[in-house]
């Protein structure tokens, strides 16, 4: 296994597939979306006051990201049940997907070393891929910040605001 602290995915590599359970316990799959663009966030866990704010910021411009023919998937380590509560208590309206033993996050360069108030530990790199159509990735950004991360995000999309 590539060593996690210091893999990353980049611009033109292909977005390795995944098949997870949703927030409903149904499977959901990177390549369902052949064809389509596809925005998929990973985000450390449901609930917390950054994930919240990044899920909401999600949730706010999904019209916008959907009419410009985005799809955006959100993945955590969380059961479905826990992003259940999570997608009823603050309205969330895209799939949220449960990576519990975290594989998927590790197959993105999701999962590895960070520094958390200045104390370096291993954990979930807060992190965001587009998927092209075609399955490859036209952004690999890691160590994202959850306040202003859709605004940045749609700036490099290249969305007007």
């Amino acid at each position: 296994m590539t060593d996690t602290a210091s893999f990353r995915l980049s611009t033109g590599d292909a977005a390795p597939d995944f098949t997870l359970l949703d927030q409903d316990g149904e499977e959901v799959s990177l390549h369902d979306f052949a064809g389509h663009d596809v925005i998929v966030y990973f985000y450390p866990a449901a609930m917390t006051p950054g994930c919240t704010k990044e899920a909401c910021d999600f949730r706010d411009n999904i019209n916008s990201l959907a009419s410009a023919g985005f799809q955006v998937l959100g993945v955590s380590k969380d059961d479905p049940a826990t992003l259940t509560k999570f997608r009823e208590r603050d309205r969330l309206n895209f799939p949220l997907l449960s990576d519990p033993d975290l594989a998927v996050h590790k197959l993105y360069g999701a999962y590895g070393e960070k520094s958390l108030y200045g104390k370096l530990m291993t954990g979930v790199l807060r992190s965001t891929f587009v998927v092209n159509a075609d399955g490859t990735l036209r952004l690999a950004l890691y160590n994202v910040k959850a306040t202003g991360h859709v605004a940045s995000l749609r700036k490099k999309l290249g969305l007007a605001a």
